[in-house]
């Protein structure tokens, strides 16, 4: 749509020759669409009668909305309310139907997750407790070597006490370097800051080897209490086997199957709670669908008696229609009602469904006078099409009747636009504007028909109205008809 919501339709056809014909290619609001989707719009802009289209005549849908656009705004509303409540109802319905349909499956999955649960809540894992044990095992396995290591390292810092001398102690060493530099720090400097990071040094290997001494005390080879990691470690294998590669990740499922269970859990008061809806759903579709019965049914009377009375006037004076509203097999988002509008083309004759009992031209006055019963109908909530085209409507007719489908169909005109192909002068005597449309073939070899479209007005309309009339246009008796025709017709 533009910024004015006006919608530019546009199609182009390429020059071509009869062995191979131009191309077409449409447009809607400035961007190449699909002939189907230029279509498509068009059915809702545009309103084509013919004897040969009458199928949104004979469609009962269409007459349905035709019924309802005539019953009036307040019935518009009722029938948006209904198909709101039907649009819920078909939403919870579907959903209770899945929870139904799957309570089986619902149920296996929340007994896994029982069972989870309490395979997780009897090993009882803790948060890294699966780092902790392994490194720990992997100290137990290897005790003996850790402690001579320890052991060695231990010596090596502070001496072996079954040694006379200690042996070359590290500290010692460190001791006798500090001692070195402290005699002769006070005359340089350099040597005394020396002597007091060989003091830290020495500090630092003393808290060591006291750390290496209590690490070979408590060092001790357990086999029972491996084994009991050993065995603790296998119960957390399990369970990373099934709920994650880690204690962490068990941990992480075991939370979100306590959400999930609670929500399987809670399943069945879902089921409660959705039937509880649907329930106050259906009484709100069943009130509401009386009443659309009730106003239907009331307007069934009113459009049936219009358009009859339309009929009159359009050479049908023995026709009437009759619009019947019965229980349809199953309710819908339009109501619970199906809907017929059945012809009765002339006195004695059985009422018979649209487009079954009636012939091509018959069927285009039906439809011209329905339309003219929807577009002069007061409250209707109508929603008229841009532009009607009627094709032959007057097929089959003269005289006055031609006259007063000439006076509908300018009636029709006063709130939309009406395009009428017509061979009849009284029905294109009303017209605002009139275009004639001729063909030319010319001569030689190669014979080419041209279409040629023009607008007449004045001395040019009354002769072409007179052509219409008699035949020829050079009638002096068969102009002034046509002019008092056109008189006629515009002061109507």
């Amino acid at each position: 749509m533009d910024d004015d919501g006006t919608l530019v339709v546009l199609r182009t056809v390429s020059a071509g020759t009869p062995d191979a014909p131009g191309r077409s290619r449409a447009y809607l609001g400035g961007r190449s669409v699909p002939q189907g989707v230029l279509a498509e719009i068009a059915e809702e802009l545009v309103t084509v009668h013919g004897q040969a289209d009458q199928v949104r005549l004979r469609s009962s849908a269409r007459q349905r909305a035709a019924l309802d656009a005539f019953a009036g705004a307040a019935h518009a509303q009722t029938l948006a309310a209904y198909a709101e409540a039907w649009s819920r109802r078909v939403r919870l319905r579907a959903e209770l139907d899945d929870l139904v349909t799957r309570a089986q499956e619902r149920a296996r999955e929340a007994e896994l997750l029982r069972l989870g649960l309490v395979e997780v809540e009897r090993v009882d894992p803790q948060p890294g407790e699966d780092v902790d044990l392994a490194a720990e095992a992997e100290r137990l396995g290897h005790a003996e070597d850790l402690r001579a290591a320890a052991a060695g390292a231990h010596v090596a810092l502070v001496g072996d006490e079954d040694v006379a001398d200690g042996g070359a102690a590290a500290t010692l060493l460190v001791e006798e370097a500090r001692r070195q530099l402290e005699q002769v720090g006070h005359h340089d400097a350099a040597l005394a800051a020396l002597a007091v990071r060989a003091a830290e040094a020495g500090y630092l290997l003393a808290d060591v080897a006291a750390e290496l001494s209590a690490y070979v005390q408590d060092l001790q080879a357990d086999p029972a209490r491996l084994d009991a990691v050993q065995r603790r470690r296998a119960e957390l294998t399990a369970l990373t086997r099934s709920y994650g590669e880690d204690v962490a990740a068990v941990l992480a499922w075991s939370q979100d199957a306590s959400r999930r269970l609670l929500e399987l859990d809670g399943g069945q008061e879902r089921v409660d709670e959705l039937r509880a809806r649907c329930a106050e759903l259906d009484a709100t579709l069943q009130e509401l669908g009386a009443t659309i019965t009730s106003t239907r049914t009331e307007a069934a009377a009113r459009l049936a008696a219009a358009v009859t009375d339309e009929l009159a006037g359009l050479a049908m004076a023995g026709a009437h229609l009759e619009v019947v509203v019965r229980p349809a097999d199953e309710p819908a988002a339009h109501g619970a009602d199906h809907v017929e509008m059945l012809l009765v083309p002339h006195q004695g004759a059985p009422a018979r469904p649209l487009g079954k009992g009636a012939s091509g031209g018959e069927l285009s006055r039906v439809m011209l006078a329905l339309e003219v019963a929807l577009a002069t109908a007061e409250g209707s909530g109508a929603a008229t099409p841009g532009t009607f085209v009627f094709d032959e409507v007057d097929a089959g007719v003269g005289g006055r009747a031609a006259t007063q489908i000439g006076e509908r169909l300018a009636q029709l005109a006063r709130g939309t636009q009406v395009l009428v192909v017509t061979h009849l002068a009284q029905v294109a005597a009303f017209a605002d504007r009139h275009l004639v449309v001729t063909k030319s073939v010319a001569d030689g070899v190669d014979v080419v028909t041209e279409s040629d479209v023009r607008q007449v007005e004045g001395e040019d309309r009354v002769r072409e109205l007179a052509r219409m009339l008699s035949g020829q246009d050079d009638s002096e008796a068969a102009r002034a008809h046509a002019a008092e025709l056109l008189a006629q017709s515009v002061g109507r």
